[in-house]
């Protein structure tokens, strides 16, 4: 199990009544965005469907993921993260980013 920091948009902060970063617990040992997904919604089940579609699991068009500066956003769900950034994220140096994209002109 290892312990992560995320950082929500405000909206989902609001949503899930914290403040500033959550911590979760990411079971298993390879870090993927779905098994950090799947605590985050299990640590706050109201953001279920907010991120990622229920029914495909795919992600929302205008939600974003970053760590350690690297859009992570369009890797499949299942790949681990990144070694340099994997390794970042579960020593909690680095948090994992949950961004609210914006679109328009």
């Amino acid at each position: 199990m290892t312990e992560i920091r995320v950082v929500l948009p405000a909206h989902l902060r609001n949503l899930a009544g914290v403040h500033g970063e959550v911590l979760v617990s990411v079971p298993g040992t390879g870090l993927t965005q779905r098994a950090v997904l799947d605590a985050l919604e299990a640590a706050y089940p109201v953001l279920g469907g907010t991120i990622r579609d229920r029914r495909t699991g795919k992600r929302r068009a205008f939600v974003r993921f970053y760590a350690c500066e690297q859009d992570l956003s369009n890797e499949p769900p299942d790949a681990p993260l990144p070694a340099l950034v994997a390794d970042a994220v579960a020593e909690r140096r680095e948090p994992f980013l949950v961004v609210g994209a914006m679109a328009g002109g």
